[in-house]
């Protein structure tokens, strides 16, 4: 078994920079090839990473197949082109690494796991936040029962920009979270539901929530600026996410709550990404004592997070082992919740149930 395998990167725009540097830098990884449809953006990267004549530059998808050897891609390029790349790099018999989300359409990315199972080929999706250091610590502490009995869970993530045109705020930032509170949960939501608010691209200020039905992709329709969500797990556990990109009070923040303490991931923290907040109650009549408060930073392992992703697409590749934290039907699973949150949009925020008949 060779311990050497050659990527093709697809895609080298604000991501696919950041997933060629870590490959180039892999000593298992050689970087044979980089397409882009931009001239400009090609002569740039070949300057700054200083790569060699030998690898392939080109604009041309097609121009791949005239690789040699060529082992795996690794494709960040718009969600609406993952479909039609990624089943064409499986069909010529290529390991697949995939910016999220794997594609727009759940029958799709089912369809996609599927045949990278026929083909005995690995697909794997760059959901960079199941790599970071300090969700991998939160899902054992969590896990280990820490927080006692889990009660609910809340997360944040706003900005001011970049607002999207092709998608609403619910799909370029909630896959984030929900991938989070699934790891440290152990978890899939059995139900879910979403409201939203369009400032930006509707006509006029337009709450989904208030009965509106008509929630779409199109921006002549209205793209949601400020999304509500609701997600409830098999044992009712319930977690709650506020997305929003028109807020200038920019916030990273995920926690859970159990009746022992609650477990807080905040990416904006100047001392730790990491903390552990301690506190129960005691009841004493008809009173109810705070006991047991501290407050504990919890050390992490170091480690850029999307290295981690790379490093565990060469390992499953060279053994053949699809990744049990990011496989093609993890994706497959969280578009799949994306897909139920878009109807219950559409519908006014009204309770979508899922199943996992056709979920591993």
């Amino acid at each position: 078994m060779t311990n050497q395998i050659k990527i093709a990167v697809i895609g080298v725009g604000r991501w696919g920079v950041h997933l060629l540097r870590n490959f180039l830098a892999h000593p298992q990884v050689d970087v044979v090839a980089v397409i882009d449809p931009h001239p400009e953006r090609l002569a740039a990267i070949k300057q700054q990473f200083n790569l060699d004549d030998n690898v392939v530059l080109t604009t041309q998808w097609e121009d791949l197949k005239k690789v040699p050897g060529l082992t795996g891609v690794a494709i960040a390029t718009p969600a609406t082109t993952h479909y039609v790349l990624i089943k064409d790099a499986l069909q010529q018999g290529y390991h697949v690494l995939a910016e999220k989300p794997l594609t727009l359409n759940p029958g799709e990315c089912r369809e996609l796991c599927q045949l990278a199972e026929q083909h005995h080929l690995i697909l794997m999706v760059d959901h960079t936040y199941l790599f970071h250091p300090a969700v991998e610590r939160g899902k054992t502490v969590v896990q280990a029962g820490k927080l006692g009995d889990l009660r609910y869970g809340y997360a944040t993530r706003t900005h001011l920009g970049p607002v999207r045109q092709d998608v609403d705020a619910l799909w370029d930032l909630a896959i984030h979270d929900i991938a989070i509170f699934n790891a440290w949960l152990g978890q899939t939501p059995v139900k879910v539901q979403a409201t939203g608010t369009v400032w930006l691209q509707g006509e006029g200020s337009r709450e989904w929530g208030a009965g509106s039905r008509e929630m779409t992709h199109s921006p002549s329709q209205g793209l949601a600026d400020l999304v509500w969500l609701t997600l409830t797990y098999p044992d009712n556990f319930q977690a709650y996410i506020h997305l929003c990109w028109l807020n200038p009070d920019k916030q990273r923040r995920l926690a859970i709550v159990g009746n022992l303490g609650s477990l807080i991931f905040d990416e904006m923290s100047q001392s730790s990404p990491l903390t552990l907040l301690h506190g129960e109650f005691e009841q004493q009549g008809n009173q109810f004592i705070p006991l047991n408060q501290k407050q504990v930073m919890l050390e992490l392992e170091p480690g850029e997070p999307l290295g981690r992703v790379c490093s565990c697409f060469v390992v499953s590749v060279l053994n053949n082992t699809p990744s049990e934290v990011s496989s093609g039907w993890v994706g497959a699973q969280l578009v799949e919740i994306l897909a139920a949150l878009t109807v219950s949009l559409k519908q006014g925020g009204q309770p979508v149930f899922l199943n996992d008949k056709e979920q591993k």
